[in-house]
């Protein structure tokens, strides 16, 4: 039986609503689903609904929102809350993207209230980890990612811990046009493993990677047994390209 594998676009701060959705009739007519393979777009909050409801009669295809708040709502300004994600048809949240991380200051603590929100509202949490350059270069790329775990693992119920989807986005390829090599990429992912199983799960966590990613290095990133499939920027703003990618692997 072929190996489950997901793809996700993470479109950041571009495709306002009418864009968003010509981009997802032309990603239709380029398509078709595909056993054992999942679709996601995470699109700007304003474009969630238009997505959701353009993608709605594609079953492998969800859309989700590419931050929330953890409190149900209040005086939050700019903020999303989950049941505004499930209001726009989202199904799910990245939380901890190096981004929001880096940029925006959030915390592991913050990180693990985000999560714990998605799961109390049904909401699927892909939840980003990776380390900065100067981490890697100091050897401490298994220390960050345990940490950003451990943050979040801690004190989760069991099945929710089971449940969550992680991307493996090392900061320093992110946009950069660096990539981690295949085999790099599948030792963090092995090493990501053992982490839950610290945590007493022992089922295996679909684990993806992320960090530009494109139409000529994805197929050799899915190959690898260990990558479940690949968080996409950039490569995944035009539906062509996009198509081609997720049209790879087994």
């Amino acid at each position: 039986m072929s190996r489950s594998l997901i793809y996700a676009a993470n479109w950041k701060m571009y495709h306002p609503p009418a864009v968003a959705t010509a981009f997802a009739e032309r990603f239709l007519e380029l398509t078709a689903p595909r056993e054992h393979r999942a679709l996601w777009f995470f699109p700007p909050a304003v474009s969630l609904q238009s997505v959701s409801r353009a993608m709605a009669r594609r079953a492998d295809i969800s859309a989700g929102a590419q931050n929330i708040h953890w409190e149900e709502k209040g005086a939050f300004t700019g903020e999303t809350s989950c049941a505004m994600v499930s209001g726009a048809g989202g199904r799910g949240a990245l939380v901890g993207h190096s981004e929001r991380r880096h940029i925006f200051g959030e915390t592991d603590a913050e990180t693990a209230k985000k999560v714990r929100a998605l799961f109390a509202a049904r909401l699927q949490p892909l939840l980003c980890v990776g380390e900065k350059i100067d981490e890697r270069e100091a050897n401490r790329t298994e220390t960050v990612v345990a940490r950003q775990l451990d943050a979040v693992l801690e004190g989760l119920p069991r099945e929710h811990a089971a449940a969550l989807v992680i991307a493996y986005e090392p900061v320093w390829a992110i946009g950069t046009g660096k990539v981690a090599k295949p085999a790099d990429a599948s030792a963090v992912h092995a090493f990501i493993r053992t982490v839950f199983q610290r945590h007493g799960v022992t089922s295996r966590i679909p684990i993806l990677y992320g960090g530009s990613v494109n139409a000529g290095n994805a197929l050799g990133l899915v190959a690898e047994a260990e990558v479940d499939g690949v968080l996409v920027g950039g490569a995944s703003l035009d539906a062509e390209g996009w198509a081609e990618i997720v049209g790879m692997g087994g």
